[in-house]
């Protein structure tokens, strides 16, 4: 039997980071992995490929509609050669994969390929695929198994026509008409890759507008750029049947007013949100607590109720989001190791990354006005740069919330060419506690996109920004 410090069971972002932290200080460490490539869903099935086909779809977008306007002519037609762009995707994806192999030798971590679950307490037996399997004996377990796509009770995945998030990445064709359900993040982000592509898109959301969770004032600016673009919105729609038959798929919904719409399309997305997997883990033999939706408990040290085992992720409450994941790893590693690390949850960004961009971090409008805090605002579009201008990307805006007595920023939400980039800013400033007007005084070189968050902090302090 192999014995261990650390065993980490998943090696998605949180998983694999933990992993490494955990070697760098010291411990002894394995991380078991069911799949034969490492790196979890982000790296094989979401975060990379998603943003390798959103770059390609925007090269060709661009190729098409703004080539002209920059003096630059193409003789004949532009041509999508569908297959060699997949190819290029799983190409991206392998890099990726043998980076996190490559690091796993690195830190002298050892690596199990097979499905872990829990003997007891300290045991976790990792079963292969050739039928044998192997204990491992782990004086302390992480638990970083990630999530699966959900759906709805009534709806059949038959992973052809009506497909999650990891079949639309392995697409042999161009759907014609693309039905997302959902109009979140992961229905937006690849329902604009397919949009780009020539297909028509219909996103039906249960919410009264897309992004729900984000600051109203960027789900009203993105539903506005994606219907120029092209994408149809049904939001305040309750989704109650999605059927197939043959090469269509039919989607009924309810409105607002009960009345009910049909969509006719050739292939259906189910883009609903994701639920923790904990399937196989068995951790009851542990004697770990999970809650009805299958989040494993956790208490402030992301210690499960067992104190030798951990849990991080999506597996545990709060965003689902790879760079949460790999915070969590991080400080569950160095919690073991007897440090004092931190996490602060209310300074991890959100990001959707369709174009433009749209990057949140801290708290929104809303929830400043359901709490009661005074704030002012301070905002300015993108329109007004030269850098914008210059590149032909004037859509969106920065918005800054600051507190109406202190000036402390405590939230700032925008849309925009790279504010996936530019919201890291944003980070640092709030990490800092810094005010609007420690924004508004900080140089910005010129011309930059990142000017605009230097004028909504000049907007949100006196309101005197310079360009505006």
């Amino acid at each position: 039997m192999s014995a261990f410090d650390v065993v980490v069971i998943g090696s998605g972002p949180g998983g694999y980071v933990a992993a490494i932290r955990c070697s760098q200080l010291g411990m002894k460490t394995a991380i078991i992995e069911k799949y034969s490539t490492l790196g979890g869903t982000c790296l094989n099935v979401g975060c990379i490929p998603s943003k390798a086909l959103l770059d390609s779809s925007h090269h060709y977008h661009d190729a098409t509609k703004h080539f002209a306007d920059h003096g630059i002519e193409i003789a004949g037609d532009i041509k999508i050669d569908f297959e060699k762009m997949i190819a290029r995707k799983a190409g991206v994806v392998d890099q990726n994969v043998s980076g996190i192999k490559y690091l796993m030798g690195k830190n002298d971590i050892t690596v199990f390929e097979g499905i872990g679950s829990f003997e007891d307490a300290t045991h976790v037996k990792v079963a292969k695929a050739d039928g044998s399997s192997e204990t491992l004996e782990a004086k302390n377990i992480i638990i970083a198994t990630g999530s699966k796509p959900s759906s709805l009770p009534f709806i059949k995945i038959d992973k052809e026509r009506v497909i999650t998030s990891t079949e639309a990445l392995k697409l042999k064709e161009c759907p014609k008409h693309l039905l997302v359900i959902g109009g979140g993040v992961i229905g937006l982000e690849l329902g604009q890759v397919y949009l780009r592509l020539g297909a028509q898109v219909s996103v039906v959301e249960y919410a009264d507008r897309i992004i729900p969770g984000m600051d109203a004032a960027l789900s009203k600016e993105l539903t506005k750029v994606l219907k120029k673009q092209g994408m149809k919105f049904y939001t305040s729609h309750k989704v109650k049947s999605v059927e197939r038959n043959g090469d269509n798929v039919t989607l009924q919904a309810d409105n607002a007013k009960g009345e009910t719409i049909t969509l006719e399309g050739d292939y259906a997305l189910v883009s609903v949100g994701r639920r923790p997997f904990t399937d196989g883990l068995e951790a009851e033999k542990a004697g770990i607590k999970l809650t009805d939706r299958g989040v494993v408990e956790v208490n402030d040290h992301l210690q499960t109720n067992v104190s030798t085992i951990y849990a991080i992720g999506d597996v545990v409450r709060g965003a689902m989001l790879a760079h949460k994941a790999e915070e969590e790893g991080v400080f569950v590693a160095e919690t073991i190791a007897g440090q004092k690390p931190h996490i602060n949850y209310n300074l991890i960004p959100g990001v959707v990354y369709t174009w433009p961009e749209v990057a949140a971090v801290g708290k929104t409008e809303e929830q400043l006005k359901e709490a009661g805090v005074e704030y002012k605002a301070g905002s300015f579009p993108f329109k007004a740069l030269g850098r914008s201008r210059a590149s032909g990307d004037t859509d969106g805006f920065v918005k800054i919330l600051a507190d109406a007595k202190t000036d402390e920023v405590l939230g700032v939400h925008m849309i925009g060419a790279r504010t996936a980039d530019l919201i890291a800013e944003a980070v640092v400033a709030m990490e800092f506690k810094a005010s609007a007007e420690d924004i508004a005084r900080m140089s910005h070189a010129h011309p930059t996109y990142a000017e605009a968050i230097k004028e909504a902090a000049l907007d949100a302090t006196e309101k005197r920004a310079l360009h505006m």
